[in-house]
């Protein structure tokens, strides 16, 4: 059996490099990858305790979160694919639609 704190290292690695890919990047496709890291370190984190203890309640929740996540990229990248028609780049320092 593998320790939780193998799972839980890799979960922290995971969620750094995506708060790193988030801060540091202007591509948009590249900070929503960064997003759904961050999601998927989480949901590792939520089925390394749910074992860990016996408890299926986290594995439950990670269905819930995986279903969010589907949800997020469908209308992620339909926003991305959006803004790239009108501005035609995916560069988040271009893109001020919103600003007055």
């Amino acid at each position: 059996m593998i320790p939780i704190e193998y799972y839980l290292s890799l979960s922290a690695f995971m969620f750094i490099v995506g708060v790193v890919g988030v801060l540091t990047r202007r591509n948009a496709i590249i900070v929503f990858m960064s997003i759904e890291l961050m999601l998927n370190s989480a949901n590792l984190t939520l089925v390394a305790f749910s074992s860990y203890l016996g408890n299926p309640i986290g594995q439950i929740f990670v269905f819930f979160v995986m279903t969010v996540a589907a949800a997020e990229a469908a209308i992620g990248l339909a926003i991305i694919i959006s803004l790239f028609r009108n501005k035609k780049t995916v560069n988040i320092d271009e893109i001020n639609i919103l600003k007055w």
